[in-house]
């Protein structure tokens, strides 16, 4: 079978086309820099759908083409396959993930008008935190809340801590059921995740993905109570406080920038600050992670940062507790992950 992966991120957007006879990558597109220079997602999945007619390939001849959806709420656990109900229920969550689910109904829409009768399956970012106890997923505000509204922790990037976690237990040679990780998925979103026998047990993420850690257009974790300060002393509107928490804080708001790499090429007052606060933030979900883990098999770093940047490994193991620990680095490969999952549901 031909299966397409579409996997749309806050400034990126990832594409690969799978031969699931033997996992064959036949495409592999990676459109970045989307929101500046005019670029949008819808342009990007246009160009893709073009990148591919050029070779010949046409997209409704496709047996299947996921989605990579950020927020799932409580109604999607699992893959699922994507009807008319299902983009109401997604379309409901928009206010929970408001930079993810809207473009990733955007992939969906228009993969459903250019090729109309092939099989299209969600995969939710938050189906892997299913797994969280309530102790550690529920907020401490009136019960009613969660019980009328379902406010509380989802967690996101669950596919990329899913795929870490099974990629660690094989290089360790360890069964996954009792492999103790910490999972840093580090990029321009960014979160860590407490993996307790091969299970997500908590994650810095919450509600939707502002919680956290400092990212790079997201403040992460704050005072509550600031949103009621500038509301009613800085007489900022709702709106005016969403876009600012989500768009113009984080790395942006300190130094400027938000790419790690600019920042660290800046070497300003401000940009070294942003940095060093962004390993703090990171080294805080750690340390209370190790204590929930007890037992910690790896530090795992994956993401664009992650991955890439020595840099802010080094610093962030720059502790003698940490150099105690063994840390890796593994290429995330979310597609892969999600393709593994789609299968599951067709078969």
């Amino acid at each position: 079978m031909k299966i397409a992966v579409l996997n749309a991120g806050s400034s990126s957007l990832k594409f690969k086309l799978f031969n699931t006879k033997d996992m064959f990558v036949i495409d592999d597109i990676l459109i970045q820099n989307i929101g500046k220079n005019g670029l949008t997602h819808h342009n990007a999945i246009l160009d893709i759908i073009q990148r591919l007619k050029s070779q010949g390939i046409d997209i409704k001849s496709l047996d299947a083409i996921v989605h990579r959806v950020v927020h799932g709420g409580e109604d999607f656990q699992e893959p699922t396959i994507i009807d008319k109900d299902v983009i109401k229920k997604i379309k409901k969550l928009i206010p929970l993930a408001p930079l993810h689910n809207n473009i990733n109904l955007e992939g969906i829409e228009l993969a459903i008008k250019f090729a109309p009768n092939v099989q299209q399956i969600a995969v939710f970012d938050t189906a892997f935190h299913s797994t969280m106890p309530k102790k550690s997923y529920l907020y401490a505000l009136d019960y009613e809340l969660y019980e009328k509204h379902k406010i509380r922790k989802y967690g996101f990037h669950g596919s990329s801590h899913s795929y870490i976690a099974k990629q660690t237990a094989k290089i360790l040679n360890k069964d996954i059921d009792k492999l103790n990780i910490i999972s840093l998925h580090l990029g321009n979103g960014a979160s860590v995740c407490a993996i307790k026998n091969g299970k997500s047990i908590d994650t810095s993420m919450g509600f939707t993905p502002l919680e956290g850690l400092i990212m790079g257009t997201r403040c992460g974790s704050i005072d509550s109570a600031i949103v009621f300060y500038l509301y009613r002393e800085l007489g900022l509107s709702i709106d005016e406080i969403d876009n600012l928490l989500n768009k113009k804080s984080g790395l942006i708001g300190i130094c400027g920038l938000s790419d790690v790499r600019e920042i660290l090429d800046a070497k300003t007052q401000n940009a070294t600050l942003a940095i060093e606060m962004m390993i703090k933030s990171i080294q805080k979900y750690i340390g209370s992670y190790m204590i929930l883990l007890e037992d910690v098999d790896a530090i795992v770093f994956t993401g664009g940062i992650g991955e890439n940047s020595s840099y802010i490994r080094n610093k962030v193991m720059d502790n003698k507790i940490l150099k105690e620990i063994k840390s890796l680095v593994i290429k995330t490969d979310e597609e892969l992950e999600m393709i593994n999952e789609c299968l599951r549901v067709i078969n």
